[in-house]
């Protein structure tokens, strides 16, 4: 197999690359990214005889479509703007294509996908991705569902915390901001509650819940619950759901009040030419990195309630990740990398065949992916009670 990982030399680029190049099967990766140094990011991680690099010039849109030709199947993990144009050269090549992008933003491009033959298999990395493969796997084991709780955060570690934020990067702290701008939907009794952005921090919003070996964590909405739920013919009648990120207690007090006060506006302060949020993230994203001997977790917990055979039932699934100080990718990376990189190959071998716009809820095999996920370290632990 050829694969072209695109935004290679990113955080969970890396890891991909490492991974494919880890797997039996796979001839050579593709590493398309603006970077030049390639060689170096990737010195150490992996075998780079196996890895050949694109520095794209110019137009991005040539480069993408000549790269995708030759390869069997393509990871984006480019700039969010840059989605959409490694998605239409995956259709226009006819290549199968993983992204980790959120897929309502590419919707109109299903149809196109569909009548090339093409699989783009969207939201496929750790949340989005690793949650929606857990989903499939619950839902078989209810008659019917009545509560969804989602949960997923990066942290770091308890020895790496630092006040009065207790958070580090794992990832583009740029995006991290950005999810604070973000609409949620919850579901409570029955009934879809919109949570505009600025009320994300309300006490109303946010609970805690208790986590082995880590303590208690706080929860905030972050997502939309019964867009998921939805895709679950289990689940027709919800009654309760909530996706929900997850960070050290005390997130929320410190960033309420700044979000009060206008510091996550994206809108442009006059004579500065920037935002106070792009600001935030240019002050706080360098005092915010991990040591070289620290490590973040990525902690995941999803909770189904529901009924089968006529008794009530609940099925709790809890996920941790942590970095790897050997090669120094972050938990983060990992969650993120690993996923695209095991569906990137199961659609190269036509594994995943269906054309058209896919999500991990619907398409990717459960038992399957989880236990190349296991095969790499990374493994659900699963509890079921009954009442």
């Amino acid at each position: 197999m050829k694969i072209a990982v695109l935004g290679g030399l990113g955080l969970q680029g890396r890891a991909a690359i490492a991974d494919l190049i880890a797997s039996a099967g796979v001839e050579e990766v593709v590493c398309v990214d603006t970077a030049r140094d390639g060689a170096a990011r990737l010195g150490g991680l992996t075998d780079l005889a196996r890895v050949r690099f694109v520095v794209p010039e110019g137009a991005i849109a040539p480069v993408l479509a000549n790269v995708l030709a030759g390869v069997d199947a393509a990871i984006d993990l480019l700039p969010q703007p840059l989605m959409r144009e490694a998605v239409q050269a995956a259709i226009a090549t006819r290549t199968p294509l993983v992204t980790t992008n959120y897929g309502k933003t590419i919707a109109d491009l299903a149809p196109a996908a569909e009548a090339a033959g093409v699989s783009i298999m969207t939201e496929c990395g750790l949340d989005p991705g690793i949650d929606l493969v857990l989903y499939a796997r619950a839902a078989r084991q209810f008659d019917a569902i009545t509560a969804i709780d989602s949960y997923c955060g990066g942290i770091p570690e308890p020895k790496a915390m630092a006040k009065p934020l207790c958070y580090k990067v794992s990832w583009n702290f740029d995006m991290v901001l950005m999810s604070q701008n973000r609409d949620s939907v919850l579901v409570e009794n029955g009934k879809r509650v919109d949570v505009p952005a600025g009320q994300q921090h309300e006490n109303r919003f946010i609970h805690e819940i208790e986590v082995a070996g880590l303590g208690r964590l706080e929860a905030f909405p972050n997502g939309d619950a019964p867009h998921y739920a939805g895709m679950l013919a289990a689940a027709k009648g919800l009654q309760r759901s909530g996706r929900y990120s997850l960070r050290w207690p005390g997130w929320s007090a410190f960033w309420a009040p700044l979000k009060e006060l206008g510091f996550l506006s994206e809108d442009k302060v006059p004579g500065v030419g920037a935002s106070p949020r792009e600001f935030l993230g240019r002050l706080l994203g360098p005092q915010l990195q991990y040591g070289a001997d620290e490590k973040d977790l990525c902690v995941m917990r999803n909770v189904f309630a529901g009924t089968q055979h006529g008794r009530r039932k609940t099925v709790m699934s809890d996920l941790i990740i942590e970095r790897d100080l050997t090669s120094g990718l972050f938990g983060m990376s990992l969650g993120v990398g690993y996923p695209a990189s095991i569906v990137a190959q199961m659609l190269a071998r036509g594994e995943i065949t269906e054309p058209g716009l896919l999500n991990p809820l619907l398409h990717v095999p459960d038992g399957r992916f989880l236990d190349e996920l296991a095969r790499r370290g990374i493994r659900v632990s699963e509890t079921i009670d009954w009442d």
